[in-house]
């Protein structure tokens, strides 16, 4: 990953990589408390564009409403930001990072009255599970991990203290060999990744886990919506994962995943073991559409150039 010499933008102004800092005695650093946006800009027909980038702002906006964190700025404040960012960055396509946190204070856990802040930075990241993954596929393992119970935590805001699940998830899949790590909720139905959305395929039908304990992911949402301008069957509803080792294709989706093939979990080739014809098709359909050459879903993406006109 390439961060180095990319500026941030913090509270209003974009400062060097190198003097972007939070205090030691803060409560976002302590405790975890902010939210947290991941993002792509790609480049396409209209120089380099942010996918969905409305609607991502949109969620941030949700998940500190949903955390009881009050974000100083307004809406379009962040989302010119977010473009000023990535001009400022040089990249033609990069992944971006807003984060809403507090910056100083609140160690007795009580941040009424403590400064929020706002950071966005940029760098530049590849296929996030590792280099040909998007073609090859990955290998699963489900985790000994549950994804939070919709009452045990706010599973719809995207909080920076509830990826240290994920983390855990992710770091003791990667050491026994695995790509990935998928978890399951407190019922035994299958979830979500460690920060993917995902889907199998079964008799030409794709399937996703139901929103009720899960994010509203962004990429599943454009998924959905593309598969059925193609007049495919879409269908949210629960399964387990012995449901998952006999579909006929699996994928993981995500703002870092993109569209990546799941062709084993738990050592069960999914399939033939190799990306499904489905997948391969949603993921043509996709990086035309983040590239805006789908001109259907063209409102999905905003060119740099002209948001910062």
């Amino acid at each position: 990953m390439e961060t180095q010499g990319s500026p941030i933008w913090i509270d209003g102004k974009l400062v060097d990589w190198s003097e972007a800092s939070v205090h030691f005695v803060s409560n976002s650093f302590q405790y975890g408390f902010g939210v947290f946006e991941g993002i792509r800009a790609y480049e396409g027909e209209a120089g380099t564009s942010i996918f969905r980038l409305d609607a991502h702002i949109d969620r941030l906006f949700n998940s500190a409403k949903i955390i009881g964190l009050d974000i100083p700025y307004g809406r379009d404040e962040i989302i010119e930001a977010c473009c000023e960012t990535v001009a400022a960055s040089g990249y033609t396509q990069c992944y971006l990072r807003p984060v809403a946190y507090i910056g100083y204070g609140g160690m007795g856990l009580s941040y009424g009255d403590c400064r929020v802040s706002v950071g966005i930075a940029t760098w530049y990241w590849g296929e996030y599970l590792g280099q040909g993954k998007l073609e090859q596929g990955i290998r699963v393992k489900t985790s000994s991990y549950t994804r939070h119970h919709i009452n045990s935590n706010m599973s719809k805001a995207k909080a920076c203290g509830n990826y240290m699940l994920f983390q855990m998830a992710r770091t003791d899949a990667l050491r026994d060999g695995y790509d990935e790590a998928l978890l399951l909720d407190s019922q035994g139905h299958v979830a979500e990744g460690s920060v993917e959305n995902v889907f199998i395929v079964r008799n030409g039908a794709l399937i996703t886990p139901p929103l009720t304990y899960i994010l509203d992911g962004i990429t599943r949402d454009s998924i959905i919506a593309l598969a059925r301008s193609q007049r495919l069957e879409v269908r949210e509803e629960f399964f387990t994962r012995d449901a998952m080792y006999t579909a006929d294709e699996a994928f993981f989706v995500g703002t870092g995943a993109e569209i990546t093939p799941v062709i084993a979990l738990d050592n069960r080739l999914i399939g033939r073991g190799t990306p499904g014809p489905l997948t391969r098709q949603l993921q043509s359909l996709y990086f035309e559409t983040v590239r805006g050459r789908n001109k259907r879903f063209g409102h999905w993406v905003t060119p740099v150039s002209r948001a910062m006109a």
